[in-house]
């Protein structure tokens, strides 16, 4: 999926919009639950060299809350998947936007992160 993607699946399903809450970045964007303002995605274009590759080219990324026992399923058995970048590394995964992904997987994370960080 790419970034307008999510923005689109986040709008269709929980009825968000993205918000840009940094000062001077008018690319990375926040997705928060409507009631409790609690963040459950965090969008950024960062550096590859960032999550260990070679290449200083830049990256779009998705950080989402995510089960610890399944960050480190994902992190060890597939290709695109990080601890979170500039996040809780136990509790937040970083997932690479990239075209070959199935969305469906995605689709699945940003829902158990909006899940996981509802209210109790």
């Amino acid at each position: 999926m790419t970034r307008n993607e999510v923005f689109d699946y986040a709008r269709d399903t929980f009825g968000v919009e993205p918000d840009f809450p940094f000062d001077m970045d008018f690319v990375s964007a926040v997705l928060r639950h409507p009631d409790n303002k609690k963040w459950f995605a965090l969008l950024m274009r960062i550096p590859a060299c960032r999550l260990g590759y070679e290449s200083a080219d830049e990256i779009d990324i998705i950080n989402l809350k995510c089960d610890p026992l399944l960050i480190d399923s994902l992190v060890e058995n597939d290709e695109g998947f990080h601890r979170a970048y500039h996040m809780n590394k136990r509790q937040w995964l970083t997932v690479e936007l990239k075209e070959n992904f199935a969305d469906d997987d995605l689709k699945y994370l940003i829902g158990l992160s909006y899940k996981l960080t509802n209210r109790k």
